[in-house]
């Protein structure tokens, strides 16, 4: 899974980052990618994250 943020469009709320605060931190607040090749054990963490950002910056592929 590959993942990224918009941080233009990131408002910082920092849901990302609690739900999966393996692969994103808030950094000048915005949203910041750790890891953009995100583990498997991670992936359902991310994909919560995703679904929880209010303004959907974050882009998850498979």
């Amino acid at each position: 899974m590959f993942v990224n943020v918009d941080r233009e469009g990131c408002i910082g709320c920092g849901l990302c980052a609690q739900a999966a605060p393996e692969i994103f931190t808030l950094e000048d607040g915005a949203a910041q990618v750790l890891e953009s090749d995100v583990p498997p054990h991670l992936y359902e963490a991310v994909r919560e994250a995703a679904a929880q950002c209010p303004v959907q910056v974050i882009e998850a592929a498979d």
